[in-house]
């Protein structure tokens, strides 16, 4: 498959870029901060047998418009739910990692009925609903500062809190391949929508079957918010991958994927 060439619609005037493979139930795929729909590469490839894959670049991210000023999270939702309907998916699992498990939990605030069942990879309830506020705005200030330079200055270093020491160093060169089209302008958006929202009102309201889905040396997303998430979210099922940092889904795509199969084969 190698680097798929993402197709596009248009949403309220905005463009929103996709990679799309496979045929079965829709599978949606979010990606995380610092990257776009590239980054699912593995799912795109690994899950396509079995599912119709679909993974998004976020406004303000890849080739998606950059948000307009003001956009808040429930016009993220309404964009993304219309992207979903552009293409015809019916009731589509929804895959979230990291920043993408927050978009995840706002679609379902405002579109409840909409996801089939959520994965929540490397998940927060929100950065305001999952760590402490001086983290979170430790956080904030880390991501304006590191926008003012190119990523190349700084990528590798943040990769180092996303991956385990382990990771291939493929993997981290793939990783920074994708940052460095990391457009300051659409991360500022995105940044403001989403870096102090708080999701924990979001996560006893679901009742559609939900996969926690963590890496065990998780720096970013530790497993203590993982236990927080299962706590909250009534039935969800927590699956913790052995060895495995934050970016799961590039750092171990084989077993990250078969946890992923093994639960949408239940549901």
């Amino acid at each position: 498959m190698g680097r798929m060439k993402p197709s596009f619609v248009e949403v309220e005037g905005l463009r929103l870029a996709y990679r799309r493979c496979g045929d079965g139930e829709p599978l949606v795929l979010l990606h995380g901060g610092f990257s776009d729909g590239r980054e699912m590469r593995n799912q795109l490839e690994g899950l396509s047998d079995s599912y119709d894959v679909v993974a998004w670049d976020c406004l303000g991210s890849g080739e998606s418009s950059d948000p307009p000023a003001g956009f808040g999270l429930r016009d993220y939702a309404t964009v993304l739910a219309g992207g979903i309907a552009e293409l015809g998916l019916e009731r589509p699992h929804v895959l979230g990692l990291s920043f993408g498990s927050m978009y995840a939990l706002v679609l379902y605030r405002y579109f409840a009925q909409l996801p089939r069942t959520l994965i929540l990879a490397s998940a927060y309830a929100g950065w305001g609903g999952s760590l402490p506020p001086g983290e979170v705005q430790a956080r904030v200030d880390s991501v304006v500062a590191a926008l003012e330079v190119p990523p190349a200055e700084w990528g590798r270093d943040f990769l180092s809190t996303v991956y385990s020491a382990e990771v291939s160093d493929s993997v981290v060169d793939e990783a920074m391949g994708i940052m460095a089209g990391v457009r300051a302008s659409g991360t500022r958006e995105q940044l403001r929508a989403f870096a102090f929202c708080d999701l924990r009102d979001v996560l006893p309201l679901i009742e559609v079957p939900t996969l926690l889905l963590y890496g065990e040396l998780d720096q970013r997303s530790p497993l203590a918010v993982a236990e927080d998430l299962h706590v909250a979210i009534t039935g969800s099922r927590l699956v913790v991958l052995p060895g495995v940092g934050h970016g799961a889904n590039m750092e171990a795509p084989d077993a990250f994927n078969d946890a992923v199969r093994r639960f949408l084969a239940d549901h």
